[in-house]
């Protein structure tokens, strides 16, 4: 099983809007992650569960219909920038991996420190530190973490919109 780990894209500051909704440079960063993965066999989630704040269900919906995939969104609690990691990681051990791939977009710090558990079997700030638009692929392994029981992940990728932009 294949877990994306996605970071919402640019939003536009709250002094502008409350909500936070993606801005035009989100938008865009999300045009160029689904130009990217169209045609390719490297994201194809079943199921898409985004925080609940508006700029990760946006690109959550905009990456979605961008790549014309026919999956569930689910609004998940435990995606907020400052929750705890743990809880989030022990909802993937129950989580059937003969569902298929799973993609999760959510917020700095808490992919991060995500990220680091499910890799280094703890999380640490510092190993993992998404950009916005940013997507780590992870791998799930056979094998557990000694000192917590959790799955041991690999990592597959990371790609960021900047690293996809077109150069004029």
């Amino acid at each position: 099983m294949l877990l994306h780990l996605v970071r919402h894209a640019h939003a536009v500051p709250e002094t502008e809007n409350a909500q936070r909704p993606l801005s035009e440079r989100g938008r865009a960063e999300v045009a160029v992650l689904a130009r990217f993965f169209s045609g390719k066999a490297i994201f194809q989630p079943t199921q898409v569960w985004h925080s609940p704040l508006t700029r990760s269900r946006e690109t959550a919906e905009d990456l979605v219909r961008r790549l014309g995939l026919d999956v569930a969104l689910v609004e998940t609690p435990g995606l907020l920038p400052e929750d705890e990691p743990q809880a989030f990681a022990e909802r993937l051990q129950i989580y059937p991996h003969n569902r298929g791939d799973l993609a999760v977009v959510g917020h700095e710090p808490h992919l991060g420190a995500l990220a680091s558990l499910l890799v280094r079997g703890k999380a640490s700030a510092g190993l993992f530190v998404f950009k916005k638009g940013a997507v780590l692929t992870l791998e799930s392994s056979e094998g557990t973490h000694k000192k917590n029981g959790l799955t041991r992940w690999r990592t597959r990728w990371l790609i960021t919109p900047e690293l996809l932009a077109e150069k004029t």
